[in-house]
């Protein structure tokens, strides 16, 4: 068993050699006593033997019985004698006294014998009688006799002697000892105490001490005591935990610092942030302002005629100006899912409606670049967002066949979880993605062999939306590659039973030039060139349009009487008047419901949150004619 805590360890060590010592002292004391009491009741029992048989010897001699008795009667008053016989030389008895608890032996020795019987606990012993005869000198003679003459045995004494008073000696010797022992092991207890007292108390004072300066407490220090045995290591002990101190405060002091100016870097680091934001906020809206005017004022020079090299002009423009779209189309994106302003439709739909959408939408690009498309349809229906799916998928199918020139590229649809789940995926057979770059290619404009950014070879912000999209979503999406050999995307999807709540829509009909032909449209926009280009794409398809640089003329021509049946505003108007505004105002002073889009090339995340909570529809400049045109027609249920 283990000793725990420095005072038991202590007590232990001062005792158990006090305790030893006290041990072989008692032992050392029974040992010599309990021999002493032996030999001292042996000799005893002898010396009353011997001194019977010298008594004996005349009675025995002459054959006086009754001396004989007299004498056994006699020695009988020795409290330790059980018996006394007396026998002459034949084994006759002459005399006897007491109870005898013996049989009588067969053949007395001539000899002393002492017989032990462990059984009665007592000692027999054998005394000869002898008749001593002496060698005398012939006074007449010539010379005398020297030789002695043999003793002649008369006969023996039996004197039987009890044990019991030699026991009972023997268990106060033992009493004594153990009494000894006991106040030997408690002196050395007390000894011991007082001693460990002495020198446990200093060594407990430094473990606390110690203990608290463990615990932080530089600021503790030990009571110096005179004559301490243990003082120079509590003044040490002092010295440390002042050192520990003063170095807890100048870290503390430098850790405050570090803090400081971190948090001075961290406001920089915002107010750079913030001024970046601002900067880009500025920039994407004056970038998109002439983009937006751009593209509308291609569209109408696209509708008039001109001659073959005019036309390819023409589509070249269109083709630049599209790519900027989609350029600011995939930054919308991002910051549309960044501001969490996507919305999201969870509901049952057949997987199959989406798949066989997209097989249409890209037989022609797959058969342009001599791939085959395969599409394996499922018949299940899953639950999530069937546009945002549609839009997940898409982005796949372009980012796979962009990066494999011979091939195929799959899309199929695998059960998982008995059923319960799905992974749709997209395998393709190009040029695969080395593992070092597997986690990178879902950031922005990440690509890992377009580094001169070439724009045959796509943005770099594909699988971002993609990523983005999956998380808003809440399905979970992986990749597998190897380089050379090709890729495998995968998003998990939950199965769901069968519904009647699915959209089913049919191709998009193309809108005929006269579907909005009539309509009023009230156009407020402060950039002159936007304007122009607007208004010149809602005349030539057969709309009537009156036009407002700012809120203030806007109204006016309302409380002139103009009946407007679609508003289109820019979001930023002069004097710090906003889209949200006029549009309130202009209902308002018409008195009527009026439907109400915005345009901005503002993509702050603020302006998308305010505009839905308005219930305005929000269209990022550069806007697309045909996205334009679609929406009016769903404003106005004109298509």
């Amino acid at each position: 068993m283990m000793v725990r805590g420095i005072r038991n360890r202590m007590l232990v060590a001062v005792t158990l050699p006090v305790g030893l010592v006290v041990l072989l002292l008692i032992a050392g004391f029974l040992f010599i006593g309990w021999g002493d009491n032996e030999e001292s009741h042996g000799q005893r029992a002898r010396s009353l033997a011997r001194q019977l048989a010298a008594s004996s010897e005349y009675g025995l001699f002459s054959g006086n019985v009754a001396n004989l008795q007299g004498l056994a009667r006699a020695a009988m008053q020795e409290p330790a004698l059980r018996s006394v016989v007396i026998v002459n030389a034949r084994g006759e008895v002459m005399a006897s006294a007491g109870r005898i608890g013996y049989k009588m032996p067969a053949r007395l020795s001539t000899q002393e014998v002492l017989d032990q019987d462990a059984k009665r606990e007592t000692d027999l012993l054998l005394q000869p009688i002898v008749v001593e005869q002496l060698a005398l000198n012939d006074l007449f003679g010539s010379q005398a006799s020297t030789a002695a003459v043999p003793a002649q045995v008369l006969g023996h004494v039996l004197v039987e002697v009890s044990n019991e008073k030699l026991h009972q000696r023997q268990r106060q010797l033992l009493l004594a000892g153990l009494l000894l022992g006991l106040s030997g092991l408690l002196l050395g207890g007390l000894l011991a105490l007082r001693l460990g007292h002495r020198v446990i108390q200093p060594v407990a004072r430094v473990s606390r001490l110690i203990e608290r300066i463990g615990r932080g407490e530089f600021e503790a220090r030990a009571e110096l005591i005179a004559r301490d045995p243990m003082q120079d290591l509590q003044l040490s002990l002092n010295r440390m935990a002042e050192s520990l101190e003063s170095g807890r405060d100048e870290m503390e002091r430098r850790i405050a610092q570090a803090t400081q100016e971190l948090r001075e870097k961290k406001e920089e680091a915002e107010l750079a942030t913030l001024a970046k934001s601002r900067f880009l906020a500025a920039a994407s809206h004056d970038l998109r302002q002439p983009t937006h005017a751009l593209g509308l004022f291609v569209t109408r020079l696209s509708q008039l005629t001109h001659d073959a090299y005019a036309m390819n002009l023409i589509a070249n423009m269109d083709r630049a100006v599209q790519a900027m779209r989609d350029l600011l189309d995939a930054l919308l994106d991002i910051s549309r899912l960044d501001a969490g302003a996507v919305p999201v439709h969870m509901r049952a739909f057949p997987l199959s409606e989406v798949f066989d959408q997209l097989k249409t939408e890209l037989a022609v690009v797959a058969a342009d670049k001599g791939l085959r498309l395969r599409i394996r349809s499922c018949d299940v229906w899953v639950m999530s967002d069937p546009v945002q799916i549609h839009r997940i998928l898409l982005n796949l199918l372009n980012n796979a066949m962009r990066y494999t020139n011979e091939g195929a590229v799959l899309l199929a649809c695998r059960l998982k979880d008995a059923g319960s789940h799905a992974w749709i995926e997209v395998w393709d057979t190009g040029i695969g993605i080395a593992p070092e770059h597997q986690a990178a290619v879902f950031t922005e404009f990440y690509q890992v062999e377009n580094l001169s950014r070439e724009r045959s070879k796509g943005l770099g912000l594909g699988l971002n939306i993609v990523r983005r999209t999956a998380e808003l979503l809440g399905h979970p999406l992986e990749l597998w590659s190897c380089p050379g050999k090709g890729s495998r995307f995968r998003i998990g999807v939950a199965l769901t039973a069968p519904g009647a709540t699915v959209d089913r829509r049919g191709p998009t009909r193309r809108e005929a030039p006269d579907d909005l032909a009539g309509l009023m449209v009230h156009v407020i926009e402060d950039d002159g060139l936007a304007r122009a280009a607007l208004v010149n794409l809602l005349l030539s398809w057969g709309l009537r349009v009156t036009q407002a640089p700012n809120l203030a003329l806007a109204l006016e021509q309302v409380q002139q009487g103009l009946q407007s049946d679609l508003i289109i505003s820019d979001y930023r108007l002069p004097d710090n008047q906003h889209g949200i505004e006029a549009v309130r105002l202009l209902r308002l002073a018409a008195q009527k419901e009026i439907p109400a889009c915005l345009v901005s090339g503002n993509t702050d995340p603020d302006l998308m949150q305010a505009a839905k909570e308005a219930g305005l529809t929000l269209m990022h400049k550069p806007v697309r004619p045909a996205k334009l045109r679609s929406l009016m027609g769903r404003l106005t249920k004109r298509l």
